[in-house]
């Protein structure tokens, strides 16, 4: 059943960045597929199945009243999170609805126009609400980010007030200002949208080097013994280490003597001793801005689905090959240079290079769905799945496989306590 109802849906995600810049949760975006009438307790039962424990939280955002109200009728406390619009709560049908499952235990964020909140008698139905600034907000929160307040009528500064609340949800701040503002001054709980251009301009004269905590975390699983595999899965962690990991190996003055295409051969041909003293090096200017970690998972969240839509059964060559594809795949915007000269300098396999570059070749299909995947145009995701011959409920499935994997990623981080000592 979960197989039928994940293909009567399109899906799309938003990650939900906290103060640490790690992932809180993700924001489904649920559509029914051609108006189809959609099982609410069997996609609930399917989320479940599919969900991981300790993954984090999903926000359901669904673009159908109808099926909101049956998921309404159909949560519990162990059910994602559900999106309400704040016209809903005027409905005296869904408004009865939404009291019914609050008293089950159901998780509820309010959603609604910029500038404003919850209304007065419905506002104890909602654990948390997910709200925009206006612009007249905004300008305050610069304001208050900056310490820059106007003079008021008495002669003095007159002190602002943040509109941005503690423990809420925010979205469309459009700037590293604001963000910054709501999550590390104000507390918010996250934000949806990161405002990766701007972070990129700010290095334009600089190169963006590997996460120093990658890094030390790979130098501390090589002193742990860890196996091949693991580390392998580490250092693709990081894109732009992985790609640096790749010129490495492949040059003339390590003098290898044959290309290696490959993260996992160039592991065997470098050897752990190697490898470790190439990490060492890359400390050295390895950075440690907070900011740039949406980013870095943003790709590997690309890399991981790419891997999973795959069919079932592919050889782990291959897998390796498409997760390489999707994280390489945005290296333009990261090192400020064209795309093709970035994968140029790397001996990388023809069908990587061409879903990439051309957008054809056998890797082409994953690479266009996994993009699709990012954005919330249902339109486009169907017409994905139509021109490539991707069965919508296996696109689904793999998109949750991978988003409920990322906290393996960020817990990596946490699984060393001790310093790292050189």
């Amino acid at each position: 059943m979960s197989q039928t109802v994940l293909g009567s849906i399109t899906l799309s995600y938003e990650p939900i960045w906290s103060q640490s810049r790690v992932i809180v949760g993700f924001r489904l975006q649920v559509e029914p597929l051609n108006n189809h009438a959609v099982d609410a307790r069997h996609l609930l039962e399917a989320l479940d199945s599919l969900w991981r424990e300790s993954a984090p939280v999903v926000l359901l955002s669904i673009r159908s009243s109808s099926l909101l109200e049956d998921v309404l009728d159909h949560a519990t406390a162990n059910s994602p999170w559900i999106e309400v619009l704040e016209h809903y709560t005027s409905n005296d049908k869904i408004a009865t609805k939404l009291q019914a499952a609050h008293a089950r235990g159901a998780r509820l964020v309010w959603r609604g126009e910029m500038g404003h909140g919850p209304a007065l008698h419905a506002k104890g139905w909602f654990l948390k609400t997910l709200r925009s600034l206006t612009p007249n907000e905004a300008l305050v929160c610069l304001r208050v980010a900056l310490r820059q307040f106007p003079a008021s009528q008495y002669g003095g500064a007159a002190v602002l007030a943040s509109p941005v609340l503690c423990n809420q949800v925010y979205e469309g701040l459009g700037s590293k200002t604001l963000v910054e503002h709501a999550l590390d001054q104000q507390g918010a709980w996250g934000v949806i949208g990161w405002p990766t251009e701007e972070i990129l301009h700010g290095y334009r004269f600089s190169k963006i080097q590997p996460a120093r905590l990658v890094i030390e975390h790979l130098i501390l699983a090589i002193d742990d013994d860890e196996s091949l595999e693991q580390l392998e899965h580490r250092l693709g962690e990081d894109p732009i280490l992985t790609y640096r990991f790749l010129k490495y190996v492949n040059s003339a003055a390590l003098g290898l003597g044959h290309p290696v295409s490959c993260v996992r051969h160039g592991l065997m041909d470098l050897g752990y001793t190697k490898l470790r003293l190439w990490l060492e090096d890359q400390l050295e200017e390895a950075h440690l801005d907070p900011n740039l970690e949406p980013m870095r998972l943003q790709l590997v969240m690309r890399g991981r689905i790419m891997e999973q839509i795959t069919n079932t059964g592919i050889e782990d060559d291959l897998r390796r090959e498409l997760f390489l594809c999707g994280i390489f795949s945005q290296l333009d915007g990261v090192f400020g240079e064209s795309i093709g000269r970035t994968l140029h300098k790397l001996p990388l396999p023809g069908r990587i290079m061409s879903a990439i570059l051309a957008k054809t070749g056998p890797y082409s299909p994953w690479l266009e769905m996994a993009t699709a995947l990012e954005c919330t145009s249902h339109r486009l995701i169907k017409n994905v799945c139509k021109a490539h011959h991707l069965p919508l409920n296996e696109v689904n499935r793999a998109l949750l496989r991978a988003l409920s994997t990322i906290n393996e990623i960020q817990n990596n981080h946490g699984k060393h306590k001790s310093a790292l000592v050189l």
